[in-house]
C-alpha cells in the first residue's frame, strides 16, 4: 500500500455538511470525475458514506479516510477533531479505507496517539498522523505511525498563521531528521508547489481545495489583486 501511495498526488474530495456538494450523488460524481477523468491514483475522503462509495466504484484505489464533525467548533484551534476517537478509527477502517488518518497533535485527547495507532494496526490498516509541528511528527514516529502529514500546520493555537504557502519548512525538517514517510498537505494551489515538495523529499502530496472546492477556487479569482 505504501508503494501505491509513494510519489502520488493524493486528491482530497471533501465537502462540509450542508454544502450543495455534500449530497451523496454530488460526492460520488466528484470522486468519479477526479479518478476517471482526472487520473487520481489515491484519494483522501471524510466519512463512512464516501469511503464506501469510493471503494464500490474503485475497489483497488487506495483511500485515506478520516472523520470530521458536521460543524467545525469555534475552538477548533484547541480541539482534536479529525478522527478523534477509537470509534471513529473503527468507522473509517470498517468502511474500507486502506489508511486511517487522525489528529496526532499534542492537544488534549481521549485516547493516546499510541493507542490509536495500535488500534488502527489491529484493524489491518496503515496509520497516518496528521501533525502541526516537528515535535508532533517525532512523537508519531516513536508511537509507530506509518506516515505523517503536515495537515494541521497553521490550524492549531500553536501554529496559527496567515501564510498562504504550504509549510515547506516543516516538511523539510521531517524528511531530514525522521525516518517516517512525510506527506505535504495544506495550502497547495500551484503545480510548482507540488514539484517543490517532491524536490524536498515528500513521500506524497495531498491537494484538496485547489481542485475539489469550487467556492474557494471562485473566491481566489474574484479576490485576485495581482499578488495572491
Amino acid at each position: 500500500m505504501l508503494e501505491k501511495i509513494k510519489n502520488q498526488i493524493i486528491i482530497s474530495v471533501q465537502a462540509a455538511y450542508g454544502e450543495p456538494l455534500y449530497e451523496e450523488s454530488a460526492m460520488k460524481a466528484m470522486i468519479e470525475t477526479v479518478v476517471k477523468l482526472g487520473g487520481a491514483k489515491v484519494l483522501r475522503l471524510a466519512g463512512a458514506r464516501d469511503i464506501k462509495n469510493a471503494k464500490m466504484m474503485f475497489p483497488d484505489l487506495p483511500v485515506i479516510g478520516i472523520t470530521k464533525p458536521q460543524k467545525l467548533p469555534e475552538n477548533y484551534l484547541d480541539l482534536v477533531y479529525i478522527t478523534p476517537k477509537l470509534v471513529d478509527c473503527a468507522s473509517v477502517a470498517d468502511s474500507g479505507a486502506d489508511v486511517v488518518a487522525f489528529d496526532a497533535t499534542m492537544r488534549k485527547r481521549e485516547n493516546s496517539i499510541a493507542e490509536k495507532i495500535n488500534f488502527i494496526h489491529s484493524k489491518g490498516k496503515l496509520a497516518m498522523a496528521d501533525v502541526a509541528t516537528f515535535e508532533d511528527a517525532k512523537n508519531a514516529q516513536i508511537c509507530g505511525a506509518d506516515l505523517v502529514s503536515t495537515t494541521l500546520s497553521g490550524y492549531t493555537s500553536q501554529t496559527i498563521s496567515n501564510s498562504k504557502e504550504p509549510d515547506f519548512e516543516l516538511l523539510e525538517r521531517i524528511v531530514n531528521e525522521l525516518k517516517v514517510p512525510a506527506i505535504l498537505e495544506g495550502r497547495i494551489w500551484e503545480p510548482k508547489q507540488v514539484s517543490q515538495a517532491f524536490d524536498l523529499g515528500a513521500f506524497a502530496v495531498v491537494i484538496g481545495s485547489a481542485v475539489t472546492r469550487p467556492q474557494h477556487i471562485v473566491k481566489r479569482f474574484l479576490n485576485y489583486n495581482g499578488e495572491n
